[in-house]
């Protein structure tokens, strides 16, 4: 059960439901739930009979009582277009459960569409200041010891529906489902940088892609990034999808989705940034007082509660509320969250496993009493970052930016139960 009676961590309401009145809430919002038939099932005749089951497949589909899919979107606010007009396609969160995105519904963002390279054909040259330059096959990757690392990929244009108004109509695919957690194995960066022999002078990586666009991103061999990147061939359990980077991408756990290149062809050390357009014209944050921020990198702390959220309805008695939160700096640490517009705050329940730049689930149990109110949520990671509220976050960096958005997100609720979005 959530943490939410009186005197626990994180808690701030002193006003907060008790356990016991909590529980009561919860029979009977069930009660509630079970009033139009039998209380429980008394013999097998109450329960469904058995059905023969289909032939077995090479693969096994979702229940056609399943509709669950991405959103295809071209650029903000435009959105539900045709695939091919489609610059990213965005996931499902409000019909996801755990932490763990499927493969087929994590997040895509192309700049010319995803390659079907082959396999067979495709190499990485691995050069620059290094001792030994290196051109390795896929089969010579997969020869190499590995890792597998579970770690959330997230675009920076995540949440740029809010920056300067809030649409009623988004659901909580619409602003928040450019973020998708996964386990990747491949290589670790540090074992090629070792095979090749990087010069100690080489403070900086040119990653590039095999694409139409050539995507390509200067990245800082920082000790983080040196201990955690991974050249990725494997995703939960399987080869990358073409869309995710097959056969091989870069995982740079915690930065920006741009960064961790897809189909991976080139990785070039030097002592210095390669300033690619992606860097340059591209990918920098305009401030609130006209400069624009390069390197970027890290993604911030972040949160959203994904049910009850935007275009649902919900019923007067018991919700359980539930979302997502995580950060590029680390473990979440904690979770907080209103039902009453940020005015007081209860501490949420964490399911394990918790772990460093992971999407981690939350939840809390409520009991509604179908009075209009405001329902949002914030984070912090166990290095003390805060998720903010609008009004701090555009304090800082004002409406004309573009990426990096991790405001708090606000959903209201109507005497109807109606869920909308809502900037705070």
């Amino acid at each position: 059960m959530a943490m939410t009676g009186d005197g626990m961590p994180g808690v701030t309401d002193r006003r907060s439901l008790s356990r016991r009145a909590l529980l009561s809430g919860v029979a009977a919002g069930v009660a509630g739930s079970m009033a139009a038939g039998p209380a429980a099932a008394e013999t097998l005749a109450d329960v469904p009979p058995r059905e023969p089951g289909a032939d077995l497949g090479s693969t096994s589909p979702r229940s056609k009582y399943v509709s669950i899919g991405r959103v295809p979107e071209a650029g903000p606010t435009v959105r539900n277009v045709d695939p091919a007009n489609a610059i990213n396609s965005k996931t499902p969160l409000d019909k996801l459960v755990g932490q763990i995105t499927p493969a087929d519904l994590h997040y895509e963002r192309s700049h010319s569409g995803a390659p079907d390279l082959n396999p067979a054909e495709h190499r990485l040259l691995v050069h620059g200041m290094v001792g030994k330059p290196l051109v390795l096959s896929v089969d010579d990757l997969k020869a190499m010891p590995s890792v597998s690392r579970i770690a959330f990929i997230e675009c920076t244009g995540n949440g740029w529906e809010n920056w300067k108004k809030a649409d009623e109509t988004l659901s909580v695919q619409n602003t928040h489902g450019l973020v998708s957690t996964n386990e990747w194995t491949g290589v670790r960066l540090k074992y090629l940088i070792e095979l090749v022999g990087k010069q100690a002078r080489s403070t900086w990586m040119l990653a590039e892609g095999g694409d139409a666009a050539g995507v390509a991103r200067s990245i800082p061999l920082t000790e983080e990034i040196l201990e955690e990147a991974i050249i990725a061939y494997g995703q939960n359990g399987e080869p990358l999808r073409p869309a995710h980077g097959f056969p091989m991408r870069l995982l740079v756990p915690g930065m920006e989705g741009n960064v961790n290149i897809k189909w991976l062809r080139r990785l070039k050390f030097g002592d210095q940034p390669w300033m690619t357009r992606w860097e340059t014209a591209r990918y920098t944050q305009l401030l609130a007082n006209g400069k624009a921020r390069q390197f970027q990198l890290r993604m911030e702390t972040n949160s959203v509660i994904t049910s009850p959220s935007g275009t649902m309805t919900i019923c007067p008695g018991y919700n359980r509320i539930t979302g997502l939160a995580w950060s590029g700096h680390g473990r979440i640490a904690k979770v907080e969250i209103s039902t009453d517009g940020a005015k007081s705050w209860n501490a949420a329940q964490l399911n394990a496993p918790v772990l460093p730049k992971a999407q981690t689930r939350f939840q809390m149990d409520w009991v509604w009493d179908g009075k209009p109110t405001k329902i949002v949520s914030r984070s912090v990671d166990e290095t003390g970052s805060v998720q903010p509220d609008r009004d701090a976050f555009i304090a800082l960096t004002g409406n004309n930016a573009l990426f990096h958005y991790n405001a708090q997100q606000t959903w209201s609720i109507d005497a109807m139960g109606a869920v909308r979005n809502v900037l705070s």
